[in-house]
């Protein structure tokens, strides 16, 4: 029924793929399970930044494991020695560290730390983006692989730091 109303309202909606709506239904779902589940039900950048420094102190923020999607993110935000035209969409904002993505993304920062930071802050503006309404702009087209692999971020988060059943 809801999907039905939005084809007949949102606009570029109907012309979305399902495998573009999927992507971006289960990130709603993700993000908010790991906002339950690991920002006990608040996440904000500075609480984002404070549990990477708590993983990385602990010795349990296997950085590693997200090359595949911080190669991508790389890929997406700079291409030719510069930050491609997607980057400033982002929106990023002071408290978002917007130097530190910005170095990690051209490969000047490669500190597993800051490489995880990075990482977060772009899902963060991918889901402040989505739920504050920016995505609606371009009718959320082009955004199956952002979702993608920011669900896939988010799984490999909760499954090591979650307190899933």
């Amino acid at each position: 029924m809801s999907e039905q109303w939005l084809e007949t309202r949102a606009p570029g909606f109907r012309d979305l793929p399902d495998p573009d709506r999927r992507a971006i239904f289960d990130f709603s779902f993700l993000w908010s399970l790991f906002e339950a589940q690991i920002m006990d039900n608040f996440a904000r950048a500075d609480r984002i930044r404070e549990r990477i420094d708590a993983w990385a102190a602990a010795g349990t923020l296997e950085a590693e494991l997200y090359d595949a999607e911080l190669a991508y993110f790389r890929g997406r935000y700079f291409a030719d020695g510069e930050l491609t035209y997607h980057f400033p969409l982002l929106a990023l904002r002071p408290a978002d560290h917007p130097d530190l993505v910005e170095a990690v993304i051209t490969g000047a920062n490669n500190d597993p730390r800051d490489r995880m930071l990075a990482l977060l802050m772009i899902v963060w503006r991918l889901r402040n983006n989505l739920f504050h309404g920016a995505k609606w702009a371009y009718q959320i087209r082009d955004q199956r692989a952002n979702f993608t692999h920011a669900n896939a971020i988010l799984m490999r988060l909760l499954d090591q730091h979650g307190q899933l059943a």
